[in-house]
Parts: structure tokens; sequence; C-alpha cells
């Protein structure tokens, strides 16, 4: 049977999976990324975990992978096939798409960015599907985004388009890993309400789930750090909808499942902040941790119909 490898690289563990011609899931498969071995370790163990799927593909579906698609964090550069750089697993400029092509005997493979790969898959198989155009921003470890435009997700001039995380909410806020103050990432993640729920609560051990069910419970030290993280992430959204306008915004990651917890009083909080802007629907994602691996899936498929068609 027809299919390609999809395999999406985190910063602990890799999802993958065989995906058939119509997106159905033929295979799936995960492993621990293993980052504390280091680097190279690490681009060791992606290469060996898709020779592994191919050789599962030829003995289960009777022949082998017709192309890869692969999604991994950092900066991306897809169009080379550069994994340029990614903090949590420490590599610098792997030439991914040519180690994979070549452990894979000479299949074409796609790379993707992470959060963008997500986007495409959440855009056109999950709660997007059908919307023209849409932000697809995952609330985990930090804050990304993703840009929808007719089927396609806009990766910019760089690559570096999307990247919400990193617009100035609060300009007297935390100190953020990218050298500015108060980006949005370091006060509406998962991660940021963690570190304010354990300081507010008293707790090191808590994090941002228990502050959700101590909100869902009215304690309001809990109501204020959650409030405190909403208005951050309105602020940042409203700015994402003055300059793109998109139809719909898609909030996935950790932080989103808190269901109505986080969307009823965020869906009020941008309607609050909107002036002359037409408010967006504000939806949670649908395909959750997969989103990745699907969306990578769609990349391979992808990358074949453009070699068909050129």
């Amino acid at each position: 049977m027809k299919h390609v490898i999809a395999l999406d690289v985190g910063g602990t563990g890799m999802k993958a999976a065989l995906v058939g011609a119509d997106g159905t899931l033929l295979y799936e498969a995960r492993r621990a990324t293993g980052r504390e071995r280091g680097p190279d370790a690490v681009v060791e163990s992606i290469l060996t975990f898709a020779a592994d799927l191919r050789a599962h593909g030829e003995e289960h579906l009777g022949e082998s992978a017709v192309a890869a698609g692969v999604a991994v964090p950092g900066i991306v550069d897809a169009e080379n096939g550069i994994a340029v750089y990614a903090s949590n697993l420490g590599w610098r400029d792997v030439p991914m798409r040519r180690l994979l092509g070549e452990r894979l005997g000479g299949v074409p493979v796609a790379l993707g960015h992470d959060v963008r790969t997500g986007g495409l898959a959440e855009g056109r198989i999950g709660a997007g599907r059908g919307t023209d155009r849409f932000l697809f921003l995952p609330l985990g470890t930090g804050i990304a985004g993703a840009i929808g435009i007719a089927g396609a997700i806009e990766s910019g001039a760089h690559g570096y388009a999307g990247e919400i995380g990193h617009i100035v909410v609060r300009p007297d806020g935390p100190a953020c890993g990218c050298g500015q103050r108060g980006c949005l990432e370091t006060l509406a993640s998962a991660s940021a309400v963690t570190r304010a729920w354990a300081a507010a609560s008293g707790d090191p051990e808590a994090d941002a789930a228990d502050c959700a069910k101590a909100v869902e419970a009215g304690e309001p030290a809990a109501v204020a750090v959650w409030q405190d993280a909403v208005d951050a992430l309105a602020a940042g959204l409203v700015t994402a909808v003055t300059l793109l306008d998109p139809r719909m915004l898609i909030i996935g990651g950790g932080l989103a499942e808190a269901g109505e917890t986080l969307f009823t009083p965020l869906r009020a909080a941008v309607e609050e902040r909107v002036t002359f802007q037409k408010l967006p629907h504000i939806v949670p994602a649908a395909l959750g941790d997969t989103a990745g691996c699907l969306g990578a899936g769609l990349l391979a498929w992808d990358l074949l119909s453009t070699e068909v068609t050129a």
C-alpha cells in the first residue's frame, strides 16, 4: 500500500506514523528523543527511527515509503532542508533532509517547523478545516504560531513568520530568553502559568493544570494568576488580529486542555479589546499532540504532488 513516513520530533519524545494517500494512519509509533545524550545522538535517533519505519512499511504494507516528512522544533530552513537551531535539542545547522534522504534510500524528504506543520494539519483536517485564513497558537512551554492562508502556512521571508510568543505585551514584564522583556510567552504560556501559580500557591510542584483546577474551584489566588495570563494572551491576540485579520484563532497546547476555563474568559477579553477589527472565531485545536505528525505526513504528500506537477 502506497504510504509516506511522518515524523514529529519534540524536546522529549518523537511521534511517528505511516500515512496513506487519503490521510489514513496505517501505523503509529513513539520513541524518546533522548536529548540528554547530546545533539549528535538525537540526530542518529531520528535517522534510526525513520529507517525502522521504512522497514515496517516494507514488511507489513508490501512496499517502501515513497516520501518522508519530518517536523522539528527551533529555527528551520525548510527550503534547504536544514534544522538551523533548536535550543532544547542543542543542534545547529543539521542537514536533516539530506541525512534522512540518504538513510531512506533516496526518497524525497520534506522538512518543516513543528508549529507550522501542526498548523498545516489543523487547517486542513482539524479545527480550521474549510477556513481560508486562520492563526494557530499552541500554548505550551513557549508560544509560537502558524499563519494559515488558503490551505498553506505562511513562513515569511526568512522562515520566522508566526512568532507571536515574542510580541511584547508588557514592556516592564519578565525577561525573555530572546533578549526582550514582557514577551507574550513569558506571561501566557503553560510554563508562565506554572511559574506564577507555583509562586502564588507556595507549592513548587504545582503546575498550570493545578492552577486551572483551582480556578474551577473558585480559589481567588488562582483566579488572579489565571486572569493575568488571559489578559496578556488577549492583548497578544488582538495585535495578531489587527495585523492578520484571521477568520479563526485556533488555540492548542497544554493550556487549552483547560477547556472553557480558558476559552470563556479569553473570548470575553479579546472581545473587550477589539474596536474596528472583526472578531474571529476562537476555537480549541482538534488534533491534540498528533497535529505535528499528521502535518508531517501532509508535507510529504505535498512534496510528491509538487514533483509530479513540476
